[in-house]
């Protein structure tokens, strides 16, 4: 062989290896510490459960993840998401944290096309004006289980309820989103500092209003320590409670008992039959021996979209609109806990929502479906949305 004919042949080599396909690199934040890690903790774990059964690849692509703790801090969140995009160069961020650190990001997300998937903030402006074609949310419109809690609150026929929430962009949507379908006369509308622990204060103010009921809205140790003070204060069982996103599987493992009686929103629960939803729940428990929460499924559900979209471009990613596009026209069709999903216009899902029951079972205690509330329901923001 030539020196002419070898240059040519290692160009040509060399040009083959440059063209073939690069890993897929996911950046994956969440609050992994301080009193709401355990919800961080279950969207990651659920990620990566999914990435695990799917051979640690998304479409025939080995998936690389960079992992980081947002601290539930905005300002870490945009800075994370910074090093995401220009050192970490990922092709695409999970997770984002909540609302308040979701919103402090969106400015980026948009510039920088890349695909971008929540998977627990979902709040009213990135739905409506400040919607984008790179952003989607995998959980839920933020008011989306409060507003299936106000229809069934309704339908049950519950007058003069007294609503409470933690100060920030979700407790403000969440206790929106009640009202919209209640639409009944509200006893007092109380918003306490998002981290705050003691409510006796409140407790007193709600048993000298006898409301009908009570919605809450409280995350977290934050929601375990209203269930426990509403249970010590006699109000457990007596009250008829209804909340949403504050009975968990992680809350429950800490209220136990005291939960008994809550009933609150979700699309899903570990009783939903469906093939996918066992495949799930029997791996999540087999795992990390513990029993999986809507956090998780989140998580594990982007990962099977990412994975389907991934498939669907051939593992061509580099190309972001196209990559951003492809998740939307397979939102419909991946494999999902949820039994059903899409996305809508705003990139909003598009879901079944139920009214579960914390019932008595022997000494412990179990979930139980009481209705399906709204079916294939859609966010009360996406008129305002024009991608």
């Amino acid at each position: 062989m030539t020196p002419t004919t070898k240059a040519l042949v290692m160009a040509g080599l060399l040009l083959a290896a440059g063209s073939a396909q690069a890993d897929i690199k996911i950046g994956f934040s969440a609050v992994l510490s301080g009193p709401q890690a355990a919800q961080g903790q279950d969207q990651y774990d659920g990620f990566m459960l999914a990435v695990e059964q799917l051979g640690g690849k998304f479409g025939d692509q080995k998936v690389s993840v960079v992992n980081e703790d947002d601290q539930l801090k905005p300002d870490v969140g945009s800075q994370i998401l910074q090093k995401f995009l220009e050192r970490d160069k990922v092709d695409a961020v999970v997770g984002l944290g909540y609302s308040n650190i979701l919103m402090a990001q969106t400015r980026r997300i948009k510039e920088s096309g890349v695909v971008a998937i929540s998977t627990v903030a979902g709040p009213a402006p990135i739905a409506g004006k400040l919607c984008m074609p790179n952003l989607f949310v995998m959980g839920w419109q933020n008011d989306g289980m409060s507003e299936a809690m106000g229809q069934y609150v309704k339908d049950k026929g519950y007058k003069n309820v007294y609503l409470m929430s933690s100060n920030y962009q979700a407790g403000k949507d969440k206790l929106a989103g009640f009202k919209r379908y209640y639409g009944g006369p509200v006893a007092n509308e109380v918003y306490t500092p998002l981290g705050q622990l003691d409510y006796s204060a409140e407790i007193s103010q709600l048993q000298t209003a006898k409301p009908d009921a009570l919605f809450a809205f409280y995350t977290g140790a934050i929601g375990v320590n209203v269930v426990r003070q509403l249970s010590q204060a006699g109000l457990m069982g007596k009250l008829p409670f209804f909340s949403d996103s504050l009975i968990e599987a992680n809350t429950l493992a800490a209220m136990k008992n005291s939960a008994i009686g809550a009933i609150y929103g979700s699309p899903w629960a570990t009783v939903l039959d469906n093939p996918q939803n066992k495949k799930f729940v029997d791996g999540f428990k087999a795992k990390y021996q513990r029993t999986p929460s809507e956090y998780a499924v989140n998580g594990y559900d982007a990962a099977y979209l990412l994975d389907a979209a991934v498939r669907k471009l051939n593992g061509k990613v580099s190309d972001k609109k196209a990559f951003a596009d492809a998740v939307k026209s397979v939102g419909g069709s991946f494999p999902t806990v949820r039994g059903k999903f899409r996305f809508n216009t705003n990139n909003m899902p598009v879901q079944n929502y139920y009214a579960f029951e914390i019932v008595p079972q022997g000494d412990s205690f179990a979930v139980k479906q009481l209705a399906q509330v709204f079916t294939d329901h859609q966010d009360a923001y996406v008129n305002e949305c024009k991608p």
